[in-house]
């Protein structure tokens, strides 16, 4: 599985991150659209999920950010790796 930030930024007053996430069989594709928070959208073979944030927690939108975004997109897709292989672990542990 790889997760990559496909999009960000904001629209109005809706400050967002869209993942893109490739290398994931549909069987996991399917146990992940059940437990995600996020809006999931799936386009040939790839899922792509929409987080959605206030201004104030928007982990992309601090000047720290800004000054070394690569960094801060890096540390975003690590999490959204760690956070999906988490729920597909869990839904595993649930079928033994």
């Amino acid at each position: 599985m790889k997760v990559e930030i496909f999009d960000y930024g904001s629209d109005s007053n809706d400050y967002y991150i869209i993942y893109k996430v490739t290398g994931i069989d549909p069987e996991d594709q399917e146990k992940l659209r059940g437990n995600v928070e996020g809006d999931i959208e799936l386009k040939n073979g790839d899922m792509f999920i929409t987080t959605h944030f206030e201004e104030k927690y928007f982990p992309l939108g601090s000047a720290d950010a800004q000054l070394r975004i690569e960094d801060f997109i890096a540390r975003e897709e690590i999490e959204m790796t760690v956070y999906l292989t988490s729920l597909l672990e869990d839904e595993d542990l649930d079928i033994i």
